[in-house]
């Protein structure tokens, strides 16, 4: 693979860990400009808590997190074509989400969940457009670091029972990927079947890191 691959890849990591250190930090200074500004304190309000979803928008996420179990598959078995494809509808079914419904719990989180998504159907295009299966591959490990936590929290995932797993070896025996599964035996989509070097011997590399139940 590339260099150019990589530092694109690492890259994109350090703008979600950025936007996520950006998010604690305003945090952290907002509760220290609080507690130091005097004059009468406003009445407490209650923490936000996440509605329970309409089950329309259960239907259109549950449909989006096939599709990229979908993808992962295929990822699986090599699968250029169908990894593609399912990356193309991937996209679209992100589209299809009724994101409006969580302004209801906070504008704040309506809009943060529509910049996730939108980063999301983003890198599922680049697969689409992409011509090199590792380069595919690690754009699937982009999109699973956006997938998990953000997105499935604050979206308030309602479906069935996900499990986060985790290669340390997925790149250069060397760079660590997740990925989700409803599944919780490992079946490694960044090793695979068809690895290069290892055929199908890394295929059950990997452990579960956490799990996301309703």
């Amino acid at each position: 693979m590339n260099d150019y691959l990589y530092q694109n890849f690492f890259y994109m990591k350090k703008l979600i860990w950025a936007a996520i250190i950006l998010i604690a930090g305003f945090a952290v200074w907002k509760f220290a400009f609080d507690k130091g500004s005097k004059g009468p304190k406003p009445p407490k309000q209650a923490p936000i808590a996440l509605k329970v979803n309409s089950d329309e928008f259960n239907s259109k996420l549950n449909a989006a997190i096939d599709e990229y179990l979908n993808m992962k598959d295929a990822f699986i078995e090599s699968d250029v074509a169908n990894s593609k494809k399912y990356a193309a509808s991937f996209a679209v079914l992100l589209d299809s989400i009724p994101y409006n419904e969580l302004k209801n719990d906070s504008a704040l989180i309506e809009e943060g969940v529509k910049t996730i998504a939108s980063d999301l159907k983003a890198n599922a295009l680049k697969i689409v457009d992409a011509k090199d299966l590792n380069e595919m591959r690690l754009l699937l490990s982009t999109i699973t670091e956006l997938m998990y936590p953000g997105f499935l929290k604050m979206t308030n995932y309602e479906g069935k029972p996900l499990y986060v797993q985790h290669c340390p070896m997925a790149f250069e025996d060397e760079i660590a990927a997740n990925w989700l599964s409803y599944d919780s035996k490992i079946m490694n989509p960044y090793l695979g079947k068809d690895h290069p070097v290892y055929k199908a011997g890394m295929l059950h590399c990997g452990e579960i890191l956490d799990s996301i139940a309703k």
